[in-house]
């Protein structure tokens, strides 16, 4: 049976390249970099090589970058710490960002002195500007969290134009970098985000590894206790065969940005194209049509005829070994409607069905050409 893997944006097949780089760490390099002998050593010159290269693509300094497990936990760390020691009363955020943003959000102004906002958004996912430089008009000590790109609709932020508003306004901003670090090119000296988070198994790295930008001078401060890696702010042995695997990827993903990134491109517009030619009243969520505004990455399709239908789709694709999603993967099973299409979406638009399909470079226009085949059928 033909495979087909479009769900990229959930997470990505890991290079051989990489695989091979943690296979030699695991068998060559296994000493504790925190021990002081020359096994130790050899392993803390490797550890903080990757954080210089990670850095140098950022445009960042070395020590603004701590390692975590994935974007989760660096989302919590961000938040839950911008809370207690940084004495954030006032989180500013959306109702389309990821669980791993708004669960945490929840939870802090649950268990918290902390008021919570949700920015305004319109139909394509887009944020109302005006309406969150009102919500920063305020004394409390603010943190604003919007996420880069919309995991599900592909949404792009500007994240310079946030961050400047946040700055002139005296707030700190936050932002979920995990489907854009590796696809993008980001400058954190030219672009002033306090805080950034991403994770290696979206750009064909390994999973259970991620990093955290903080901007120097920060004083955030650690929510895992232990001993004193990563300069204090995370606490726990470091997984050197991973952040490896995440210094090889991100290498790799930035060397060949330009050919990568102009190929899934190319397989984005085809999809597109099929899907309109095959597939009568076929419609778009959100901007991800926009083949200069959304991600090159994720398109989210909504399909005619097909009423209430999305999880019946997913099973008859993947019957024919075609992998996509209704939205986020940390979602998956739940019958609950996406809540970013819940919120950018009418009644209406709602009671069709909507897959989320996203793009890699090891995806090809025969790969097209087979599923919108099996779609044009079920339709």
């Amino acid at each position: 049976m033909k495979k087909v893997y479009f769900d990229n944006a959930a997470t990505t097949k890991v290079h051989d390249i990489v695989v091979d780089a943690m296979s030699t760490v695991l068998k060559s390099n296994y000493g504790n970099a925190s021990s002081t002998h020359s096994f130790g050593r050899s392993s803390k010159v490797l550890l903080e090589t990757c954080r210089k290269t990670i850095a140098k693509y950022l445009n960042a300094e070395a020590g603004e970058i701590v390692f975590t497990s994935g974007g989760t936990e660096g989302n919590n760390l961000i938040l839950q710490s911008a809370v207690k020691n940084l004495k954030v009363g006032h989180i500013i955020t959306s109702k389309i960002e990821h669980h791993a943003v708004l669960n945490t959000v929840e939870a802090l102004e649950k268990n918290n002195d902390v008021k919570v906002s949700y920015v305004r958004v319109d139909s394509q996912g887009k944020i109302d500007l005006t309406h969150l430089e009102t919500l920063l008009q305020t004394e409390v000590k603010t943190l604003v969290s919007l996420m880069h790109i919309n995991n599900e609709i592909g949404t792009v932020l500007n994240l310079k134009t946030v961050a400047n508003l946040c700055r002139e306004n005296h707030g700190l901003f936050h932002t979920d970098a995990v489907q854009a670090v590796g696809h993008y090119a980001l400058d954190l000296k030219a672009i002033p985000v306090d805080f950034l988070v991403a994770s290696a198994h979206k750009f064909h790295g390994p999973k259970g590894v991620g990093f955290v930008f903080i901007r120097r001078n920060s004083n955030l401060q650690p929510i895992i206790f232990g001993g004193e890696q990563e300069r204090g702010l995370r606490a726990g042995t470091e997984s050197l065969h991973n952040v490896i695997g995440m210094e090889t990827a991100l290498k790799i993903a930035y060397d060949n940005l330009d050919k990568y990134s102009k190929y899934i491109l190319e397989i984005k517009e085809y999809f597109i194209k099929s899907l309109e030619s095959k597939i009568p009243n076929v419609e778009f969520n959100g901007v991800s049509r926009d083949l200069n505004n959304s991600s090159y990455t994720i398109l989210n399709v909504r399909l005619p005829n097909l009423d209430g239908k999305s999880n019946m789709i997913l099973f008859q694709l993947d019957l024919k070994g075609v992998a996509c999603s209704r939205g986020s993967a940390c979602q998956s099973g739940s019958t609950i409607k996406s809540h970013v299409l819940t919120e950018i979406l009418n009644d209406r638009e709602l009671q069709k069905a909507s897959l989320r399909f996203s793009f890699s470079s090891y995806n090809t226009k025969e790969e097209i050409d087979y599923v919108v085949k099996i779609i044009e059928e079920l339709c």
